[in-house]
């Protein structure tokens, strides 16, 4: 069978789940989802077996330490993926609920209702837990999923794909509700994203490279989730040890995320009061500093900062720092080089902090506080499926209701229009 064949029989078998799982009781998926998160912990060291093969021909195919650290599965994190699941369980169920309603002038009682999108198809890259957490979203909001990992890790999220669906369909989800494309060929994939007649949305998730693959290819509807290049601002009026520890924790907590610093923008009139001390301790925890002149003068052992490094996610223990005049230098600055995903201000100032929070063009804004927050599970929501950059639909942790629709039900009595 060919890659186009395979997905396409795959996309029919989804959209014929689909149209079951959408009437699926809220006990009957919540149950499904335990027994997911029961077969990942049965199977851990399966899971990790197939894990090891792939990180060990990551590893010799010379890949980045960052995209190591992303394909790589624990026991931790094979348990936090099994918690994840159980977390969404215990979120309400978006499908049937009353967004709002009216009564017309003619009598008409109307409702808008939740109602799940169809089925979803998720393209990501190295992260295995993408798997377990699109599946169980997915299922949460009355959803199938079709399901395309990167080749770096394609045996253990074709054990983990196939674990979940068969632990989903042993407490009544019909079959075809979780599915992997098992080939690593590109054709499946460009098959994916013309299936307007059977996948209902195309989620990417991975980097810009793969985005700008589907957003062009795609004639299926696309909710972009888009690259990371967070910035923070330390503002004249920062309290100096808070903005240490901030930035500190959203550059090294977990670099490889997309929601790790990249740039930071430092008010001039504390760059030479706050830069030494850390950069002192940025770099022993083994980050490279990028700077511009200004930074430079401050912080000698930092390289020359390009143009090149403000339009870079780095995903790895590399920081531009940029010496700023003022809160404008640094707002036009994120508008001009940032991706609209999370960026932060350091300030004890609240007139400069609002003007922040107006004028950011990006998903999620801060006010002292660490980007490594834009996630779905840490604003409550539950695990998510990608943090959405676009405007259209959803923006942000995109977690069980961002991956629904909604339709219109109206009641009467009788009423003709005249």
């Amino acid at each position: 069978m060919s890659a186009e064949e395979l997905v396409l029989t795959k996309a029919r078998k989804a959209k014929e789940a689909s149209k079951r799982l959408a009437t699926l009781s809220t006990e009957l998926k919540n149950r499904a989802l335990v027994a997911m998160a029961q077969s990942l912990e049965k199977s851990t060291a399966k899971i990790l077996a197939e894990n090891s093969v792939d990180v060990e021909a990551a590893s010799r195919s010379g890949l980045s330490r960052a995209f190591i650290d992303r394909l790589t599965l624990n026991p931790i994190r094979v348990g936090g993926m099994a918690n994840e699941l159980r977390e969404i369980a215990a979120l309400p169920d978006p499908v049937g609920e009353i967004i709002d309603g009216w009564t017309t002038r003619h009598g008409l009682e109307i409702r808008r209702v939740r109602v799940p999108l169809g089925v979803v198809a998720v393209i990501y890259e190295s992260r295995p837990n993408v798997t377990s957490d699109a599946a169980g979203l997915c299922l949460k909001s009355g959803n199938a999923v079709i399901l395309r990992g990167g080749s770096e890790a394609i045996k253990t999220n074709i054990l983990i794909a196939n674990l979940l669906s068969e632990a989903a369909q042993s407490q009544g989800v019909p079959e075809g509700a979780i599915q992997i494309i098992e080939t690593t060929n590109r054709k499946a994939v460009m098959s994916m994203l013309k299936l307007r007649e059977f996948i209902d949305a195309v989620i990417p998730r991975g980097g810009g490279d793969l985005i700008r693959t589907v957003v062009e290819n795609a004639t299926v509807p696309v909710i972009e989730t888009g690259t990371g290049i967070c910035h923070t601002y330390v503002d004249e009026d920062a309290d100096h040890e808070m903005a240490e520890r901030i930035v500190f924790n959203a550059k090294t907590q977990r670099p490889s995320t997309c929601n790790s610093l990249n740039t930071l923008l430092i008010h001039h009139s504390v760059a030479a009061r706050l830069l030494p001390t850390l950069s002192s301790r940025l770099i022993k925890a083994g980050v490279e500093i990028r700077g511009c002149a200004e930074t430079r003068k401050i912080v000698p052992t930092a390289k020359q900062a390009t143009d090149n490094d403000w339009r870079t996610e780095y995903l790895d223990l590399i920081i531009a720092v940029k010496v700023v005049s003022d809160l404008r230098e640094a707002i036009d600055h994120i508008n001009t080089y940032g991706t609209h995903h999370s960026d932060a201000i350091v300030t004890r100032n609240y007139e400069r902090a609002q003007q922040f929070t107006r004028e950011v063009d990006s998903a999620t804004v801060y006010v002292n506080a660490s980007t490594r927050f834009t996630d779905g599970n840490q604003f409550g929501m539950g695990s998510e499926i990608g943090i959405s950059t676009q405007k259209l639909h959803a923006r942000g942790p995109m977690s069980v209701r961002e991956l629904t629709s909604s339709k219109f039900v109206v009641m009467g009595n009788g009423q003709i229009r005249e």
